[in-house]
């Protein structure tokens, strides 16, 4: 049963409004079964394929650069068809399709799977990237502000449960298949599954209403314009602050399954209970973080979470064994959680309607060249950096580490909070608050958990 009973008006229109929302949610849990295959599983398979770890960069940084390039013509594809739910309908058709050759190739008498493997991953982040700014700026529209809240808090439970049933389903599936019959045969089984969820996907979004999208003078500007206001706009700050630890991250974040499965020779079980414990504990962080955004803005959360991010990877540097790591996870799932969360809830706030899908292609371009940049020089790096107690990849996680924590000191302060009446709090007390030490500010926070989907594709650490 969907929130927001204030939704349910007398009006006829929200009626359509209602349906749309729930196929909304009908979309979203379906479109989770395709991401938490995908994202999870596209390295590993890379692996089977006998990826090396520069090649594993390049399956993360080309599909990424691609899709952040893909963003800036989002705009235009609405405005060529005149409709931003049939660009989603027609998108999310499209990405179906190229979706099921994927788990073929280990079977297919070709040379350079890996390059096809890219190119099938391509197309998939591509139509992503064109649906996002759509998807963003026609579901923010059937909410008002005071209730999007509530909705997306709702919406991200619903599809923090679907991924964890659906890590756990193919987990245990992968794990079996291998020992009973072939990894080859349980990855096919896999992207053939995230296709059919995605042809799901379909069906659901088809019953969503379209909204007119209005072409004003002011929603009209161009990258360069966007870029040029770098030293008085706000958003603008905000974008590069978020870019900066996207890109420090990259560094590191797609070689942590390469460590886990080819240096620590985890089996998929293990590499399963590790992404399940950042799932997990992200799906419980959300309504505490959405509590206390309320409370103290989401600016405060960001600046937070991006000063404890930096120690993730040193965790790693110490631990080499699953249950330590697992516990690792649970905090990563915490902080990512919450900055993630906050982030998209950011931008929602900073930029108003007519603007806003624009600007969320914008970001969204940014920060796939982060990714695309970081990914690259990260594997270029995982092959000429020193080993550190024992595994070369190390010495890559504390080169993030290190990226990650300049980026917080020097970017993290260039932006400010949008909301107006927000508490003002510490980092220090806003963590003990969190954690359930203290009340905030000497108050209790409401039980009503509120958070958003967060847009980012991949699951960092």
């Amino acid at each position: 049963m969907l929130p927001s009973t204030e939704l349910r008006s007398q009006a006829p229109e929200n009626q359509h409004i209602q349906r749309s929302l729930k196929a909304c949610s009908k979309d979203g849990v379906a479109a989770q079964i395709m991401i938490s295959i995908v994202d999870t599983y596209m390295v590993p398979f890379a692996l089977l394929l006998g990826a090396t770890n520069q090649q594993v960069g390049w399956l993360v940084a080309i599909p990424n650069l691609l899709s952040a390039l893909a963003q800036a013509w989002a705009v235009s594809a609405v405005h060529i068809t005149g409709s931003r739910l049939r660009v989603l309908t027609q998108g999310v058709l499209v990405q179906a399709f190229f979706l099921l050759p994927i788990g073929l190739l280990p079977f297919l008498p070709i040379p350079h799977k890996l390059v096809v493997l890219t190119f099938l991953f391509s197309v998939y982040k591509v139509i992503g990237g064109l649906l996002g700014p759509p998807w963003g700026s026609l579901v923010s529209e059937y909410l008002p502000a005071h209730r999007r809240g509530d909705y997306f808090g709702w919406r991200s439970r619903l599809m923090g449960l679907t991924s964890l049933g659906t890590l756990l389903f193919w987990g245990g599936f992968l794990y079996l298949w291998k020992k009973w019959i072939s990894p080859e045969a349980g990855f096919m089984f896999m992207f053939l599954s995230s296709a059919a969820a995605r042809f799901a996907s379909h069906h659901f979004i088809r019953q969503m209403t379209d909204l007119p999208y209005t072409k004003t003078k002011e929603s009209e500007f161009t990258l360069w314009m966007f870029l040029r206001r770098t030293r008085e706009s706000n958003f603008v700050k905000f974008v590069f602050y978020v870019s900066g630890l996207t890109f420090t991250t990259h560094l590191a974040a797609p070689y942590f399954s390469v460590h886990m499965l080819r240096d620590l020779h985890f089996d998929y079980l293990g590499f399963m209970a590790i992404t399940l414990m950042s799932t997990l504990s992200s799906l419980i962080a959300f309504p505490i973080w959405g509590r206390h955004a309320d409370q103290v803005g989401n600016a405060r959360i960001l600046k937070t979470t991006s000063l404890l991010i930096p120690t993730i990877p040193l965790f790693w540097l110490v631990f080499h064994h699953l249950v330590p790591l697992m516990f690792v996870e649970a905090l990563a799932g915490i902080l990512w959680g919450g900055f993630n969360l906050c982030a998209v809830n950011y931008i929602y706030d900073a930029v108003t309607p007519s603007k806003r899908m624009r600007c969320l292609g914008y970001f969204n371009l940014i920060n796939g060249i982060a990714i695309f940049a970081g990914a690259g020089l990260g594997g270029w790096l995982s092959d000429h950096l020193p080993a550190l107690f024992g595994f070369p990849l190390l010495s890559l996680f504390l080169v993030s580490s290190v990226g990650r924590f300049l980026v917080h000191f020097f970017l993290s302060g260039k932006f400010q909070e949008v909301r107006a009446g927000v508490q003002h709090i510490s980092s220090l007390n806003l963590f003990f608050s969190v954690v359930g030490l203290q009340p905030l500010m000497g108050r209790n926070i409401q039980t009503n958990a509120i958070s958003t989907e967060s847009h980012f594709s991949t699951k960092p650490r």
